[in-house]
């Protein structure tokens, strides 16, 4: 799968002084605005190992943020896009079209849930998808408002500012924000004042309420959610929840989105979250897997809606570029052949337990939970007030991280340890993994 040996190895303290002396090149050249999880510079990765410019080699449970589902330097994707890059780079498909574009909103057509007739459109970031579904939803419907949810992020543009939950560091000091945009709670069992079991019909009957009473159900374009919530703590909405927005949008003329950046191509041990509860979105935003690496992005849904915005009303100068394109058929021919959705549920079937032990032995845990190859840890002071613990996450990171293995955090408080391993990532590499976090925990 890779040239890149598949195993950790530390030969420098981390970061090591290769990495040091870019930093210092960084700082003098590279906005403060622009923060890094770990300052170690990358110099290869692939599989389930990024190596640094030291020759340190660290085991990947970031997978840059899920987009390297299929490894950082899948054969496919390297195949197509380098095969694309010698044909051009680019034309613009505005001006003249190419068939990669095509192909990849085909591939979309087949791939996301629902038999109804469906298009696609092209961007290059997972913000700009959200971005133009909720232009085409305005569009289609005539209305002006979008509903979003707490712990909910969306991205990083003016628009999707408005619809993330989270001020720090996403939203702090950048307004004034665009308007018409309404927040309403989410289906977070942990949290839930009466308990998770009462989580998922409470919660969908309070947003259905609140949107009825100070909204109107006749002035929302949109509700827009996460189907597996990221940057907000990897929160997965109670069941029935889904369901039941899906229902009261369906039955009221809304449009439903799911936004599947992070969670969607095999992430979550399917090909999409939201295929968990049979739900069918009318529209899908994708991006972070879909192209091995590259940038591309895409708004799927249903044909109708996706017809309203007007000629010329959709698009941008690089979207659909035709080697990332190129790429996201590699990826997606990855994601076929190695069937990367069962290799999510086995990642899933060996974190949980080794991580269920850990909360048996550490009051630090106060939640375990996702599906697939996207699995968090909520950390907490106390686990009767569960009062969010971001010292002791902060701590754990840091730890693994000068063992060797890449972990983010996340949480609108901080205080979410999440894996992202690259579905490739071999058996060995996860258990030993699990290890460092488990030495950490000891640590702690």
């Amino acid at each position: 799968m890779t040239a890149i040996p598949q195993e950790r190895r530390l030969v420098t303290a981390i970061p090591g002084p290769k990495s040091q002396e870019l930093q210092a090149r960084r700082t003098a050249a590279v906005a403060g605005g622009v923060g890094s999880v770990l300052p170690v510079f990358a110099a290869r990765a692939g599989g389930g190992i990024v190596e640094d410019v030291d020759g340190n080699r660290l085991i990947d449970f970031g997978s840059g943020i899920a987009v390297t589902s299929v490894g950082a330097s899948a054969e496919a994707v390297v195949r197509r896009a380098s095969a694309q890059l010698a044909d051009f780079t680019h034309t613009c498909f505005m001006v003249t079209p190419y068939e990669g574009y095509v192909e990849v909103c085909e591939r979309l057509a087949e791939l996301t849930p629902g038999d109804h007739a469906k298009k696609s459109a092209l961007f290059n970031s997972g913000a700009e998808a959200v971005e133009n579904a909720v232009k085409i939803a305005r569009s289609y419907t005539r209305r002006q408002a979008v509903v979003v949810f707490d712990h909910g992020y969306h991205g990083r543009t003016n628009l999707t500012m408005a619809l993330t939950s989270k001020n720090m560091p996403y939203k702090n000091g950048f307004g004034p924000f665009a308007p018409e945009i309404y927040r309403v709670p989410v289906a977070y069992g942990y949290r839930w004042p009466t308990g998770p079991e009462n989580c998922g019909p409470e919660a969908s009957a309070q947003v259905i309420d609140q949107i009825s009473k100070q909204i109107g159900a006749d002035n929302v374009a949109a509700i827009i959610i996460e189907p597996l919530l990221g940057e907000g703590g990897f929160i997965e909405p109670a069941k029935g929840f889904l369901p039941a927005l899906a229902r009261f949008a369906r039955e009221n003329g809304i449009v439903f989105v799911a936004d599947e950046i992070q969670s969607g191509f095999c992430r979550t041990g399917q090909w999409f979250a939201c295929e968990d509860e049979g739900v069918v979105p009318d529209l899908i935003t994708t991006a972070k897997g879909i192209a091995g690496g590259l940038p591309l992005a895409a708004v799927t849904g249903r044909a109708e809606i996706m017809d309203a915005a007007h000629s010329g009303g959709l698009g941008g100068t690089y979207g659909g570029n035709p080697v990332a394109c190129a790429a996201a058929l590699g990826a997606i021919e990855t994601m076929k052949e190695l069937d990367l959705a069962a290799k999510a549920r086995r990642i899933e079937a060996v974190m949980k337990p080794r991580l269920a032990a850990l909360s048996e032995k550490y009051d630090v845990i106060g939640d375990i939970r996702g599906r697939g190859a996207m699995i968090a840890i909520e950390l907490v002071k106390d686990r009767a007030t569960k009062e969010p613990n971001p010292e002791a996450t902060a701590a754990l990171a840091k730890a693994c991280h000068a063992a060797g293995l890449l972990v983010l955090t996340c949480g609108t408080y901080g205080n979410v340890l999440r894996f992202l391993p690259p579905l490739v990532i071999g058996e060995d590499l996860l258990t030993e993994g699990l290890d460092i976090v488990e030495q950490a925990f000891s640590a702690l």
